[in-house]
């Protein structure tokens, strides 16, 4: 199945910068996310995944929070990037390589993954290195 372009435009500028869907879905809940987590992972988290799935572990590893708002993201059509780059805490110690990230819906622990998708090039992580995903970092909805 698929959707219409237009759809798709809604759809993700309703769960990026909490635009209501006109007749069909809005952000009026009692509670709405004000921020979505992006986190780093070392392998593809999966359809079945959840964000702890694969994710990096270096010492100082922190997911960061993004406002759910136009100045945390860029929607243009069907696709949305970071309106800034996403800096992760530089690394004290520990060596990984981040091959995939993930938007999700909690700061820690088991989130829920909205998006996922590979990092080009990957992140070498070590000691003194500050990962970052750039804002040509984008997620496309099709």
């Amino acid at each position: 199945m698929s959707k219409s372009d237009l759809f798709e435009n809604a759809l993700i500028d309703l769960i990026f910068n909490a635009t209501p869907i006109a007749n069909l879905a809005d952000d009026a809940a009692a509670s709405p996310l004000t921020n979505l987590y992006v986190s780093l992972h070392t392998g593809d988290p999966g359809e079945g995944g959840n964000q702890a799935a694969n994710e990096c572990a270096y010492t100082g590893y922190a997911r960061v929070a993004v406002a759910r708002n136009g100045t945390g993201w860029t929607v243009s059509g069907n696709s949305v990037s970071p309106a800034a780059n996403i800096d992760f805490p530089e690394a004290s110690a520990g060596s990984e390589t981040a091959t995939h990230f993930a938007v999700g819906t909690d700061p820690s622990g088991a989130g829920r993954v909205l998006y996922f998708g590979t990092i080009s090039p990957t992140i070498a992580i070590s000691a003194g290195v500050t990962p970052r995903l750039g804002t040509g970092t984008a997620i496309t909805e099709d």
